[in-house]
């Protein structure tokens, strides 16, 4: 059983196992495409079927459960049996933030997901609602080696 551990900011320092059998990942698609400056905004779509790729292979690896989620429904759709591709209802900037914080929201164990990203607030708004916050970079680092 793989485990990824999180640093909380927190005066201590706390590291948090995050036992990945037991934790549901919500990653913030952009944020992680956007770790790598390997020209990803030439074709967006590309990047993010990459990335969903990836995340398939993880998640079946590892038997977890992930949610990736878009400002906006890829188009074309970008259809997975393996994991749960969602979009914010209405692009706008945040929008993805706050479909993040709305499915952190609307779960009944908020403490038992995992958010991925390095976009500050939006760490900041997962932890009031109960969620854990991963760094984009690591989290990528982590997803390329697994191919």
């Amino acid at each position: 059983m793989g485990k990824i551990f999180i640093m909380l900011p927190t005066v201590t320092h706390q590291a948090i196992t995050c036992t990945v059998r037991r934790v549901r990942w919500i990653v913030d698609a952009m944020n992680v495409i956007g770790t790598r400056p390997d020209c990803w905004w030439k074709d967006r779509r590309a990047a993010m079927v990459r990335l969903v790729g990836k995340l398939e292979r993880w998640a079946s690896t590892e038997r977890n459960h992930v949610t990736v989620v878009f400002e906006r429904p890829p188009s074309p759709s970008i259809r997975s049996s393996v994991i749960v591709i969602a979009h914010a209802p209405k692009a706008f900037p945040d929008s993805a933030d706050d479909e993040i914080v709305r499915l952190v929201q609307a779960d009944p164990e908020p403490q038992g997901i995992c958010v991925v990203t390095s976009d500050s607030a939006l760490t900041d708004r997962v932890q009031e609602v109960g969620a854990l916050a991963y760094p984009a970079a690591r989290f990528r680092k982590h997803i390329d080696s697994i191919d």
